[in-house]
């Protein structure tokens, strides 16, 4: 190959000085040269957004660049409150056994010292819905209570007072005495999407003001599934870490909105956690407000989700009424005696399509239309009854467990 004299000396140069300089000159003298590269910039990509409502935009954030988590803190941190509750375990301790009798005689004559009850504490979470301080909570955090202590953001202790209680949904309101206090703002859960942002603050274990971030997991979670099988509740599905003591906390939106009540009823509820969706605490809240006890509409019946398994299962048993036809939808396993739905005619086999306006097919959608309807109204209800469509009218009924 023949080189250039110029190109030549100075390949002989870079030789001379050293190998491993030699061995780098040689490499780039022979290399083909670099291909020519363009930069162009990178492509925009939008911002994604953080919440299915459009008309809630993200917070601007403060002055010192805190982010979104923070900003929805810093809105709605000053209304999440502390609750403790105490009160007497119903059963009085024993009186002092034969050994120690002799010993309380010495000081007390023959009668021994009255002997106080243990006392039954509990600390949850709460947040304020008015100014003049109503607020709200679950209904096992003040279970039982003889007293209430609400621990306001800024250190305040102050009285509450048990305005009521739901045990079917979990939810009590308590009412403070105090004024121009901090509230939070409601969202709305129905618009969520899974894969949003889920904030929950409250007291866990304790630990005052804790806030924890996730997701929101799933939606429309059956009190079934959760465990919980006596609530009657669709449930929030979420990874933000909940523990016992943030029971009555708000669960936020990205815009610091709550959108449910935070939950602790699952101990073996490793990295999950649940929330009663907003628009279910409020409306019961409201009830509670008013009169001091939530009302729940009932029909009377019995039902099970029909599925393959379960169909095969029921065909198998020896004792079965009837058999099942299908694989899927609601099957009235029996009717109440005296109830509404015995009243309005239903029969044992029906296979519920649909209730009000709205198609069915598992026992849970059934139970919802019914909890969205009102005592005492008309519902409509559209049964199969021996392969023909069956139309009812069943007015529900308060669900005799309420208190």
């Amino acid at each position: 190959m023949n080189y250039p004299l110029k190109q030549l000396s100075l390949y002989l140069g870079l030789l001379l000085v050293g190998g491993g300089v030699g061995v780098v000159g040689h490499r780039a003298l022979m290399a083909p040269p670099e291909p020519v590269v363009i930069e162009r910039p990178a492509p925009i990509t939008p911002t994604a957004t953080l919440s299915t409502t459009p008309t809630a935009p993200i917070p601007t954030a403060a002055p010192d660049n805190i982010n979104f988590i923070a900003a929805a803190v810093q809105r709605v941190g000053p209304a999440v409150v502390r609750i403790d509750a105490g009160g007497a375990f119903s059963n009085p301790s024993p009186s002092p056994d034969s050994e120690t009798q002799p010993f309380f005689r010495r000081f007390f004559r023959d009668d021994p010292p009255p002997v106080r009850p243990p006392i039954q504490r509990g600390t949850g979470s709460g947040f304020i819905l008015s100014a003049d301080g109503r607020l709200m909570t679950n209904a096992h955090v003040v279970e039982g209570a003889d007293w209430v202590k609400v621990t306001l953001k800024d250190g305040r202790t102050v009285d509450g007072q048990v305005v009521g209680r739901d045990t079917v949904t979990d939810i009590a309101v308590i009412k403070i005495e105090a004024e121009d206090l901090p509230t939070v703002q409601l969202g709305q859960s129905e618009t969520l999407t899974p894969g949003e942002w889920a904030i929950a603050i409250g007291n866990p274990l304790g630990l005052d003001n804790t806030v924890t971030v996730g997701i929101i997991s799933a939606l429309d979670r059956s009190s079934s599934q959760v465990g919980v099988p006596d609530k009657r509740v669709s449930f929030i599905q979420t990874d933000a870490a909940i523990n016992p003591g943030n029971s009555g906390g708000p669960l936020l939106n990205a815009q610091g909105e709550v959108i449910g009540m935070n939950t602790a009823i699952r101990a073996d509820a490793q990295g999950l956690g649940f929330a009663i969706p907003i628009e279910t605490a409020t409306r019961i809240a409201d009830q509670l407000f008013a009169s001091g006890s939530a009302q729940h509409p009932y029909l009377g019946i019995r039902m099970m989700t029909i599925t393959p398994e379960s169909r095969a299962e029921f065909n198998q048993s020896p004792n079965a009424p009837f058999t099942i036809e299908r694989d899927q939808g609601v099957i009235v396993m029996g009717v109440i005696n005296g109830s509404p739905a015995e009243q309005a005619g239903f029969e044992m086999g029906d296979i519920i399509v649909r209730v009000g306006e709205t198609a069915v097919m598992t026992a849970t959608d059934v139970q919802q239309q019914v909890e969205r309807s009102a005592i005492g109204a008309p519902l409509a209800v559209e049964v199969e009854r021996s392969q023909r469509t069956v139309s009812l009218t069943v007015r529900p009924g308060a669900f005799p467990n309420s208190p």
